[in-house]
């Protein structure tokens, strides 16, 4: 299951991959998960985003939350810088009729796309849901390009709540996530600094669903495991949102938890999803099933935890999706 400089004002969303080579002033950091790290010019952290068009240059940008970033950002009138390893592929999903606030820069001009920026979104990566082998370990991928999937700060009892000060886990993947975070925080003192920890991203053309609902439409679906451990989610409406306030609001600062407040059992999340699906969920999957397919990344799936978006609430953000009933609802629906 998959679970995304030098003017005035200064954001960064998303993780920076090492990959990436910034001027000084800027800083690097990734996540084990998905992650957004919003830096502002401390300088210009007094000016309203809202008031004035930002330049974003966007990684990862052709995938399933990428893709609704860049039309978010179009949306209210910024520009976007596509950074991409592919123009043929950026271009066929971002055609230039269609899309014309939008410059596509493949790797060699990154930099200066940067340099020309107010913001950088990075999204790039791999799902987390895939097979991992000696030869590619969560690791290799970080220094490849980063990766992205869910962010469950793993190796803690089911029984934890985990908001943005619970300690992290002891296991391989809460050290990969301590190593990102590490990075990120060495951030010039002069920017301001967000890292969003996201959930199980809930949306019909990626993540987690794109792979569950054709399963349900075969009448073979069903919960994962035993089905009782925590599903943290967000609908991918909330979660772009998230983002989009995370570049545009100086109080966004320090951690934030990218979840939906209301997480549910896997087995509940399925269930729901059976009924607006009016298909039934009997088939589960069993844990000798998945650790054959995805080996140590099946631990992404069967030790689910609780997670709270308590600094997101303080803040004010307004989940358009508080509930995965109507979440699943909504996306099957295609609203």
């Amino acid at each position: 299951m998959e679970l995304c400089r030098t003017t005035a004002a200064f954001s960064w969303a998303h993780s920076i991959s090492p990959s990436l080579h910034f001027p000084q002033r800027f800083s690097m950091c990734e996540s084990k998960g998905l992650r957004v790290c919003c830096a502002v010019n401390a300088s210009a952290s007094g000016q309203s985003q809202k008031e004035n068009q930002m330049i974003v240059s966007v990684t990862g940008a052709t995938g399933f939350i990428g893709r609704r970033l860049v039309q978010r950002l179009l949306a209210d009138d910024h520009r976007v810088h596509v950074l991409t390893r592919s123009r043929s592929k950026a271009q066929f999903i971002f055609p230039a009729k269609d899309f014309r606030g939008i410059v596509i820069a493949e790797e060699p001009e990154w930099k200066d796309c940067i340099q020309g920026s107010n913001a950088v979104v990075n999204l790039a990566g791999m799902p987390i849901s895939t097979r991992w082998s000696p030869e590619v370990s969560i690791r290799n991928k970080k220094r490849d390009q980063g990766k992205q999937g869910q962010d469950y700060l793993k190796g803690a009892s089911e029984t934890l709540v985990f908001k943005e000060q619970s300690p992290s886990g002891n296991d391989y993947l809460a050290e990969v996530c301590r190593e990102w975070e590490g990075k990120a925080f060495k951030v010039n003192k002069d920017v301001r600094l967000v890292l969003i920890r996201i959930g199980v991203v809930l949306g019909k053309d990626g993540g987690a669903l794109a792979k569950m609902i054709p399963l349900f439409n075969l009448f073979a679906g069903g919960p994962l495991g035993s089905g009782k451990q925590w599903f943290s989610w967000i609908h991918l409406d909330d979660i772009v949102e998230l983002i989009y306030e995370a570049l545009s609001s100086p109080s966004y600062t320090g951690v934030i938890n990218g979840t939906a407040p209301n997480p549910v059992r896997l087995a509940e999340m399925c269930d729901h999803l059976g009924n607006a699906m009016g298909r039934p969920s009997w088939l589960p999957v069993p844990d000798f099933a998945l650790k054959a397919v995805l080996g140590e990344g099946a631990s992404v799936v069967l030790d689910g935890q609780k997670v709270l978006p308590a600094r997101a609430q303080e803040l004010g953000f307004t989940f358009k999706y508080p509930y995965v009933k109507d979440a699943l609802r909504a996306t099957l629906l295609g609203s």
